[in-house]
């Protein structure tokens, strides 16, 4: 052999050789990719993990508690809409909603290897005397908080791969929260306490921490909140998760809300259209101005929405006599403006929320609390996800014994009928 053949054949053989090679790393790093557990990092601000608020409370009062067969119910239902997040508010001894939606996602994970579905849990932060009869104490913490927190962290060890975030209170630090809410102090205690747990091996080093709050909480508002201990959390949570209820607003900021002189010539129809803009936009500007001041304290910090919503049905200041702002029509407009807007600029949204619950309000069933939902108890879509209904992907699927249908009878005009233009003399 000559050496020119012999360089050759040397060539062929290191190339066949790197080609094995090559396609066994590609193959390692295949089943590697397979294999990684997805990370808050990887989900947070990732349009392909649509996020939503849950409860699946179906009776008056919490006591009656939802089985592992009806949360599995609604989490197919949420899975089949696109939901891969969902968001739990607490872990208290009576109220196990949060551990047993663990365990239906772990057992739903068993019987489906193509089910994904994962959890920001919710610690529920009190002050002292809350929920008493006594005076609340905001300036001292409930000795429950302790508990609350350790329950949390055993779940997020029991459940690492469901659980990715914990979220230390649920508007725990806004002053409007008259029965419960802290001070910063309190939730910078806690949010420390599982950053340390996360240092000493204890929790996961990947699992993120926050506190979900009312975007003044963060800032973004009333600049009394804006003091030291505020600026440590900042720095210390893994991101900030802020609420923002343009729906609300429509009561208590209602500036924004009505039908400006320059609207008045436009159809009902117009008018309804433009007024729902204005609430993206409301939104967007809660957004933004949380934005700006937690980057002026921490500019890597991220921010994403942990709470916004809208209500179908209101009988007090969100209703005919108040704002006019409650029907499907207006909650299907804002539902598709937050997700398009969410999606397209990074921002995760823990939409609330996915079912309608009667306990907030038991003893008012037209309450606005208790229909913030996209499905009605009974598991009707409402406008929201209708085209969901048309396309199928809720088929077979049911709530409850009932099918998922649309609500009207998928009847727009009926829906229309209920549907107000805002009260441009309200609260005037």
């Amino acid at each position: 052999m000559t050496s020119t053949i012999r360089n050759i054949v040397t060539v062929i053989i290191l190339m066949f050789c790197m080609g094995c090679n090559s396609k066994k790393e590609v193959k390692t790093a295949d089943k590697t990719v397979m294999k990684k557990e997805l990370t808050a990092k990887d989900i947070l601000g990732n349009p392909a993990y649509v996020a939503i608020s849950y409860g699946g409370y179906r009776e008056k009062s919490r006591e009656a508690q939802p089985t592992i067969a009806q949360l599995k119910e609604d989490l197919k239902l949420m899975h089949a809409m696109g939901i891969r997040i969902i968001r739990t508010y607490n872990v208290q001894p009576k109220l196990p909603h949060a551990k047993n939606v663990l365990e239906a996602i772990h057992q739903l994970k068993k019987e489906d290897a193509t089910f994904k579905m994962y959890v920001m849990l919710g610690a529920w932060i009190d002050c002292l005397n809350a929920w008493t009869d006594k005076a609340p104490n905001h300036e001292v913490e409930s000795a429950q908080n302790e508990g609350e927190i350790e329950r949390a962290v055993a779940l997020a060890n029991k459940y690492p791969d469901i659980v990715k975030i914990i979220a230390v209170g649920n508007e725990a630090m806004i002053r409007w929260a008259e029965s419960y809410y802290v001070q910063p102090n309190v939730i910078l205690k806690w949010v420390n306490h599982l950053q340390n747990l996360k240092k000493e091996g204890k929790l996961s080093k990947d699992l993120w921490i926050t506190s979900s709050d009312d975007f003044a909480s963060w800032g973004g508002g009333d600049p009394s909140y804006r003091v030291k201990d505020l600026e440590a959390l900042i720095r210390a949570v893994d991101y900030v998760s802020m609420h923002t209820y343009a729906y609300h607003n429509t009561h208590y900021n209602s500036e924004f809300w009505g039908v400006p002189a320059y609207e008045q010539g436009l159809s009902d129809q117009e008018k309804i259209d433009f007024a729902m803009i204005r609430s993206l936009n409301f939104a967007k500007t809660q957004y933004k101005n949380v934005s700006n001041y937690v980057k002026s304290i921490d500019s890597t910090k991220t921010i994403h929405i942990g709470e916004t919503g809208w209500a179908s049905i209101s009988d007090g200041q969100y209703g005919v006599p108040g704002s006019r702002a409650s029907d499907e029509y207006k909650q299907g407009l804002y539902y598709k403006h937050l997700r398009e807007w969410t999606k397209e600029a990074g921002i995760s949204c823990f939409y609330f929320e996915a079912f309608d619950e009667q306990w907030k309000d038991a003893g008012n069933p037209e309450g606005s609390e208790n229909h913030f939902g996209l499905f009605t108890l009974k598991g009707e879509a409402k406008y929201a996800l209708w085209n969901l209904v048309d396309d199928g992907v809720f088929k077979d699927l049911k709530r409850g014994g009932n099918p998922i249908i649309k609500t009207f009878n998928g009847n727009k005009d009926a829906l229309m009928n209920t549907v107000l233009v805002p009260n441009t003399e309200y609260p005037r």
